[in-house]
């Protein structure tokens, strides 16, 4: 997929203004009767997951955080799609570490959707050591090549891009900021260069953190209490129509 110089920015403008994306456009339709379903991305999307345990729709496989939840919404929401859920999330990864696993662990189980959450380690794992703009940069250019290679195999599949979130407390601090919205604003752009459906995760956070504090839904800032793994699957599926 390509754009002129001036169709991007009036996308991507047009993105930023409104919250809720329009329907899924072009050829990347879902089977009606059944479906594979990924979830990819670090800790966040692993959540413990039993990786000897590689079959589909596993509770063990799934880990204890959003994947469950949402494998366990739709197969009860739609039984005659018979949706197969895989959970490919690794713990501590970055848009690197994707990269070097992605075709045994996305492209080889061809999902007709993919779910990606990753940024807060391409973040946590440089701060301080490496200059803000390399980091986003990096990070960008690489998530692009990573959704560009799938889309190039893979030419159906619908994509989902999860908003990277933190919330002050526990390990994030003000030394994240601004490095961690321009990460932020730069995992938009990538979701709009794979006509993805994005799901802003972040200031979702922050309000919900306005009425209880933050560590009721990340204690440590960056991984999801029980109550924030609900809130990511909630905004996923109000976001993801399926």
């Amino acid at each position: 997929m390509s754009f002129t110089r001036r169709e991007f920015v009036t996308q991507a403008a047009v993105m930023l203004a409104s919250s809720r994306l329009m329907p899924w456009s072009g050829p990347r339709s879902i089977d009606t009767d059944a479906a594979v379903l990924l979830f990819q991305g670090d800790s966040i999307t692993d959540c413990g997951r039993d990786r000897a345990t590689a079959t589909a729709n596993a509770t063990r496989a799934l880990g204890t955080g959003y994947p469950l939840l949402l494998a366990g919404i739709l197969r009860e929401r739609h039984p005659e799609r018979d949706f197969q859920v895989f959970n490919r999330g690794i713990s501590g990864n970055i848009v690197p570490d994707l990269q070097a696993r992605w075709q045994g662990d996305t492209l080889d189980l061809k999902p007709t959707l993919l779910s990606i959450l990753v940024g807060v380690n391409d973040i946590w794992h440089t701060l301080g050591k490496t200059p803000a703009d390399e980091v986003v940069t990096t990070y960008e250019a690489g998530y692009r090549a990573l959704l560009d290679r799938t889309q190039a195999v893979l030419p159906n599949i619908r994509i989902v891009v999860l908003e990277p979130f933190v919330l002050r407390t526990g390990a994030v601090t003000d030394a994240w900021f601004p490095e961690f919205d321009q990460l932020r604003t730069a995992c938009r752009r990538v979701a709009n260069h794979a006509d993805a459906r994005f799901v802003p995760l972040h200031e979702m956070f922050q309000k919900r953190a306005a009425r209880t504090g933050p560590a009721y839904w990340a204690a440590d800032g960056v991984h999801p209490t029980a109550a924030g793994h609900e809130a990511i699957a909630r905004q996923w599926i109000d976001r993801v129509k399926l």
